[in-house]
């Protein structure tokens, strides 16, 4: 299975690009998409809707995974990382995916055990559970977080729920009269 993972953003939106299979996650791209350089609200939107769907084409992920926005203090920047996110859902609904959303904490328990876990502490984990060595920056990180807490979610919910009447139903030569 093949996931792409979103942090939204206006000013660098994260991707990462994982496979995972047979219990073991591997990491097939990553990086971030610079936004400064656009100037305005509307032209970063276009970049980050043209680039993940050019990123999505690449890769060819069966899987979206996108963090939820997050409100904290300032309304403002919450509705600016609305509109990335909305940007980059649409390039996932145009190539024929549909959206898993997370929230922060959800993400960073999946990862580290902890919802309460740091930025550092999420980077460190994702290297680890990913084997690799080379230095991510956060948003670049965050959103490979993001890929593997779908990929746990996924697990969990296509897992077979095991009941005695199950077993007696597959396996009627087995009980004993």
């Amino acid at each position: 299975m093949i996931i792409i993972g979103v942090d939204p953003g206006t000013i660098r939106t994260g991707y990462g690009v994982i496979s995972f299979g047979s219990g073991e996650y591997k990491i097939i791209g990553s990086g971030v998409i610079h936004l400064q350089k656009f100037g305005e609200i509307p032209p970063r939107l276009n970049v980050i809707y043209t680039e993940l769907r050019n990123i999505i084409e690449k890769y060819r992920p069966q899987e979206f995974a996108i963090e939820t926005a997050f409100y904290g203090k300032n309304f403002q920047s919450a509705l600016k990382i609305g509109y990335a996110k909305g940007a980059a859902i649409l390039a996932c609904m145009h190539a024929g995916l549909y959206p898993s959303e997370y929230s922060p904490r959800e993400v960073k328990k999946s990862v580290t055990g902890t919802g309460a876990a740091t930025k550092d502490q999420v980077n460190y984990m994702v290297r680890k559970i990913l084997h690799s060595k080379n230095d991510m920056i956060y948003d670049e990180s965050d959103a490979l977080a993001i890929a593997i807490c779908h990929a746990g979610r996924v697990i969990k919910n296509t897992s077979v729920k095991r009941s005695w009447k199950s077993f007696v139903e597959e396996n009627p030569e087995r009980i004993v009269k």
